[in-house]
């Protein structure tokens, strides 16, 4: 058994300027965090498993209206929310996904739900609503994930086949996510989303996509990715961190630097990671302006932060 845990989650990263926010929200941001932090850092000192910690901060922050999963995720084109998440445990690299969900109301406990299965690793839409049903999930109505400022957003892209970033004029990446190691030295990581305001054609983003917006392999870490999902995707970003450590000797400093400020910034791909080793060190990475994030470990105080300087 490890003596050390770690735990580390984002709320989405972009153009996220001090400007940008009233202190009322920027407290409202903090205390969601916080809450995310203090419900997956109780499991993990309880020695509960990196799994169950990392999916436990991600259904607080989908629960929240704040971030763009869960109850906060954005319209689609047809005036419908979408929402999809993976999750991966780094022992045995057991992988569970699912999207194009419109009636569940935690969409990374469905992913968990199809991890345990063992069966498939990626289900969607009807089939994985029915799945959910047979696993007595929790359904929700569409009216669920409605809010205002999510609405307005919508309305003024409406009549356009633009996208928007999250924000009214803003660049920001609504994901959410946490990666995690326990006690027992399991590696875990979990990421889950209601993609791009506006998006056609059943856009998926790399939220879902293992490898590409999660990973976990206890050998070197566990990844979560935030940014503009079609960078990711191509970029494979959550993958190429941890065969940069196993394959190039890299660090996780180093693994992630070289691909969030050098390979991605290369493609023009905005966004962020945040990662944890097979030793417990944390890296919270970005080459946006912010990313709603935090971590605690058992030789870290929790803290929250927001912009580019803590």
């Amino acid at each position: 058994m490890n003596n050390n845990y770690s735990l580390a989650i984002h709320g989405g990263a972009g153009t996220i300027l001090p400007e940008h926010l009233t202190p009322e929200k920027e407290k409202s941001y903090h205390e969601a965090l916080a809450e995310a932090l203090f419900e997956g850092e109780k499991i993990l000192k309880g020695e509960g498993s990196s799994l169950d910690a990392v999916e436990r901060a991600v259904q607080v922050l989908e629960d929240c209206p704040l971030f763009n999963a869960g109850k906060g995720s954005v319209y689609g084109n047809n005036g419908i929310h979408e929402t999809e998440a993976s999750i991966m445990y780094g022992k045995g690299l057991q992988a569970g996904a699912a999207a194009g969900l419109q009636h569940i109301k935690n969409p990374i406990s469905l992913a968990k739900k199809v991890l345990l299965a063992e069966d498939f690793v990626y289900l969607i839409g009807e089939g994985a609503e029915t799945f959910a049903k047979q696993e007595g999930m929790e359904f929700v109505d569409q009216e669920y994930f409605h809010t205002e400022e999510r609405y307005l957003q919508w309305q003024a892209a409406m009549g356009s086949d633009k996208v928007v970033l999250d924000h009214d004029g803003e660049r920001k990446f609504g994901t959410v996510g946490a990666v995690a190691l326990d006690l027992n030295g399991n590696l875990a990581a979990a990421t889950s989303t209601g993609g791009l305001t506006n998006k056609r054609f059943g856009r998926l983003g790399d939220s879902s996509v293992v490898g590409s917006g999660t990973y976990a392999n206890n050998d070197t870490c566990a990844i979560s990715c935030t940014g503009y999902g079609e960078y990711f995707l191509r970029a494979v970003v959550a993958y190429d961190i941890s065969a940069m450590m196993e394959y190039g000797g890299l660090s996780l400093t180093e693994a992630c630097d070289k691909v969030v400020k050098d390979k991605l910034v290369k493609m023009q791909g905005e966004g962020g990671v945040i990662a944890v080793d097979a030793k417990g060190n944390i890296d919270l990475c970005f080459n946006s302006a912010g990313m709603y994030r935090g971590a605690v470990s058992s030789n870290l105080e929790a803290f929250t932060a927001i912009y580019d300087k803590k």
